[in-house]
């Protein structure tokens, strides 16, 4: 007898469980050949895949050799040196372990987002590397139902039960902060990241302890929010600089941002750092490259994507029943040429020297 085969592009796992009687995180581990299956109901989900035309499917491959060998990397966009280095990271923990690698850019809109982990986690790929997520929250659980493999990167994980790595953040940034104030600034700048993103939260976190660490009063004309791209450390230097009481010093919430505060510097006319002293994060090539040379907090990025994928690939390969937890990265300070003391710096001495808005009222 000839069994006859509903095709449909759009069948699901769901579908599948549905068909079957089972449930669909019980499919996801018979589609991922995960052992500790009992032989009939394997055989009743297979048959139920076999009449829904799901084998004819993009899973096609995955079903036949148990895995796709592709891992999924799901990016909002190629558009730094932090992605990049990242990827680097992930390109050869993935070319070492023989697998693909299947990337998707989401240009930070939350619906491709979540689309594209649905996509991903139907089959498409075996396992499933996020940088930087946005709207993480909402597909945590899916994910979790499915037993999908995958790990976050640079995301502050709120529990042991999900599975990231990223750097300390608050750490790198305090440290940034305490460093200008040991060197004699008091009114010390601050240019946010997008503040959506966990980093950046955690980033403003670590200024404001270092402040108040230091005795120096938070005020908060001194912090300007951005977005991580060199747009809006320009116009956030700019911002600070017009200040009546302009900072002696700006910390950016990462090196893009920092080399807009060096544009903004140069076209009024002022130095870095004799004028304004400047102090980046992330560290990426072009850091030790600008003049001034950038201090800024060092983060592993090449080596959190390794690390990340590696966990992937340790949860795939070793069918493991609970995730690998959080793995948190140290940073370093890396001092070079971008700040020093204020107590010479001409135009802070003019601008003292100026009557207060008040006075000239």
């Amino acid at each position: 007898m000839i069994t006859k085969v509903r095709r449909s592009p759009n069948t699901t796992i769901k579908d599948i469980a549905r068909e079957s009687g089972v449930s669909y995180s019980t499919v996801s581990r018979v589609i991922n050949n995960f052992e500790h299956i009992k032989p009939e109901t394997r055989e009743r989900v297979m048959d139920a895949m076999t009449r829904l035309g799901y084998v004819a499917n993009q899973h096609a491959r995955s079903l036949v050799g148990g895995r796709s060998q592709v891992i999924g990397l799901l990016i909002h966009a190629f558009d730094s040196s932090y992605i990049g280095q990242i990827i680097q990271g992930i390109d050869e923990a993935v070319a070492e372990a023989h697998y693909d690698l299947m990337l998707y850019t989401t240009h930070r809109r939350k619906i491709r987002e979540s689309s594209f982990v649905v996509s991903l986690a139907r089959g498409l790929a075996d396992g499933l590397l996020l940088v930087l997520p946005r709207d993480i929250e909402a597909y945590l659980d899916t994910l979790g139902q499915q037993g999908f493999p995958f790990v976050l990167i640079d995301y502050a994980a709120t529990s042991s039960d999900v599975p990231s790595v990223n750097a300390a953040n608050q750490q790198g940034a305090y440290d940034a902060t305490l460093y200008l104030a040991k060197i004699g600034h008091r009114r010390i700048g601050f240019i946010t990241g997008d503040m959506v993103a966990d980093s950046a939260q955690e980033r403003l976190m670590g200024y404001k302890q270092a402040l108040a660490g230091s005795g120096i009063a938070f005020e908060a004309e001194l912090v300007f929010q951005g977005d991580f791209y060199q747009s809006k450390g320009f116009e956030g230097a700019n911002s600070l600089l017009s200040l009546d009481n302009p900072p002696t010093a700006i910390f950016a919430s990462n090196d893009m941002i920092a080399f807009g505060v060096y544009e903004a510097v140069r076209n009024r006319g002022l130095r870095t750092p004799e004028d304004v002293s400047v102090v980046g994060f992330d560290d990426i090539p072009q850091a030790a490259q600008v003049h001034p040379s950038l201090t800024t907090v060092r983060q592993p990025l090449q080596e959190m994507g390794r690390i990340a994928t590696q966990m992937l690939l340790r949860w795939i390969e070793e069918d493991l029943d609970e995730p690998l937890g959080y793995t948190q990265l140290a940073t370093e300070l890396i001092v070079r040429d971008s700040a020093c003391s204020p107590v010479d710096s001409v135009f802070y001495r003019s601008r003292s020297a100026m009557p207060s808005s008040d006075e000239r009222r």
